[in-house]
């Protein structure tokens, strides 16, 4: 009975806002805007913004636009950016398929229209939910995945493509070819060095964009020279500040063990050289995810245990449990151990302005995923970009690396990642200055994607739907 009731009141209630936003005459005037241009910072104040067809067909005054819209929204006051993008989420558990479906409305009512899905158990089901949304069938931020990853043999991460050949690696570039994945994506639990990177050469000849983590048995320019397009996580950044060359010997030849590695590329980190190799990675094109907020999460534990979080009234308690694996393994760890952690995400966190200021170019992406603990589905990209901010880069550049920044690395940004006359109109609404100070992107009055508008009312119904689905889920399963 509680599971008719809510459904018949989700048709209800949520359908006249879809139905409201997809009148038949599909046009629609976002006027009186502030328009902040993302590549430029300028703001551009008293505009109107015609929408038809889900593209920006003209940006003028309203007076010379107001008779050619169908659906008038009055932006008045507030400021208009293009949708935001997390460029790396894991939407995986092949137990938790109706608990990630039930999320993808929650990223819009946060403004994030686009995410970039960096493989899972669950790729499969996220190419065909890829599919249906950009079909209009399924409602959901833009997808872009890599499927499934490419791995080692017994990798400890469910799902991965295992190869220990290059007759199995080309068979299973093969596999991804079939499914049209948008990229590739590479780790190495037990991938050895050799075959990662000719993983790497193989699918750049095919034409990937090709993305991972950096084995210690090979240096990151190892990669940089093969045309790897962007390391996922900054915590690899660390090593630039060392030696990488002996580090990566003494791990051949058996001298170093990966736990000594670490240790050294923390307390030997020599913050010039880093620089420096900064400046090569950006010459050679390679992007960097930092992804902060996991390991700042891991590193603060201790300091809060997250039990009052709001955020958790959308997560079922199925998809919270898996956060008990990496709590677990830090159970035992010394004060030295933590105190290491943390000083290990401020190392990282200090490096943003230099990387910044490099020319490398810097995609927001929030690692979040049911194995990753605290790392919460679409809020923790907003954690992210304030963290970006306490970190020393500017309002600006955070906005850019979740803007325009990921869609020029998707190969994209003719058609989206800012506010122009041709792009598809990904837009959202805030009611602060989101230039002076980037937590305005959480201050939001509404969303227009998909060729739909939802304002604060509609935004704040798919939340209440999010949490009566994880109410649902739970009680099902009791």
């Amino acid at each position: 009975m509680f599971h008719q009731k809510s459904k018949f009141l989700f048709i209800l209630l949520f359908g006249f806002f879809y139905i409201n936003a997809t009148a038949q005459n599909q046009t629609f005037l976002i006027h009186h805007a502030k328009i902040v241009d993302v590549k430029t910072g300028n703001i551009t104040k008293k505009r109107a913004i015609l929408i038809e067809n889900q593209t920006i067909k003209s940006i003028d005054s309203y007076k010379k636009l107001k008779k050619q819209s169908f659906k008038k929204i009055d932006a008045k006051g507030k400021y208009i950016i293009p949708g935001l993008w997390d460029m790396h989420i894991h939407i995986e558990g092949q137990d938790l398929v109706e608990d990630n479906k039930a999320l993808f409305p929650v990223f819009l009512a946060h403004g994030i229209t686009t995410v970039r899905d960096a493989a899972s158990d669950l790729g499969l089901q996220v190419l065909k939910w890829r599919d249906e949304i950009n079909e209009g069938k399924l409602l959901g931020p833009t997808i872009y995945t890599a499927g499934r990853k490419l791995e080692g043999l017994n990798s400890i991460w469910k799902g991965d493509l295992e190869i220990e050949n290059e007759e199995q690696l080309t068979q299973m570039l093969d596999y991804l070819d079939s499914l049209k994945v948008d990229f590739v994506k590479i780790t190495e639990n037990t991938l050895k060095g050799d075959l990662f990177l000719k993983s790497v050469i193989e699918a750049k000849k095919r034409g990937y964009k090709v993305t991972g983590h950096v084995p210690y048995d090979l240096t990151i320019n190892d990669l940089a020279e093969e045309g790897f397009s962007a390391i996922e996580h900054a915590s690899y950044l660390l090593r630039l500040g060392n030696d990488e060359i002996s580090s990566k010997k003494g791990i051949l030849d058996g001298t170093l063990t990966k736990a000594q590695a670490e240790k050294d590329f923390l307390q030997n980190f020599d913050q010039e050289k880093a620089i420096k190799a900064y400046s090569d990675l950006a010459n050679k094109n390679v992007a960097v995810c930092p992804t902060l907020i996991g390991g700042k999460q891991l590193a603060y534990l201790d300091e809060n245990d997250h039990k009052n979080d709001d955020f958790q009234k959308y997560l079922t308690k199925r998809f919270m449990s898996n956060y008990q694996w990496r709590i677990g393994r830090m159970a035992n760890e010394t004060p030295e151990q933590k105190q290491q952690r943390k000083d290990r995400y401020q190392l990282i966190a200090k490096q943003l302005p230099y990387v910044q200021k490099s020319g490398m170019t810097i995609i927001a992406g929030s690692d979040c995923a049911a194995l990753n603990t605290f790392v919460y589905p679409a809020a923790s990209l907003i954690e992210e970009l304030d963290l970006f901010q306490k970190s020393g880069m500017k309002p600006l550049e955070i906005l850019q690396s979740a803007t325009l920044n990921g869609a020029k690395f998707m190969g994209k940004f003719e058609t989206v990642g800012s506010i122009d006359i041709g792009k598809i109109a990904d837009l959202v609404i805030l009611e602060e200055n989101p230039l002076e100070d980037i937590n305005a992107v959480s201050k939001i009055s509404g969303v227009f994607t998909k060729g739909k508008y939802f304002n604060k009312t509609a935004l704040n119904q798919m939340l209440e739907e999010a949490t009566k689905k994880k109410a649902e889920l739970d009680k099902s399963r009791e």
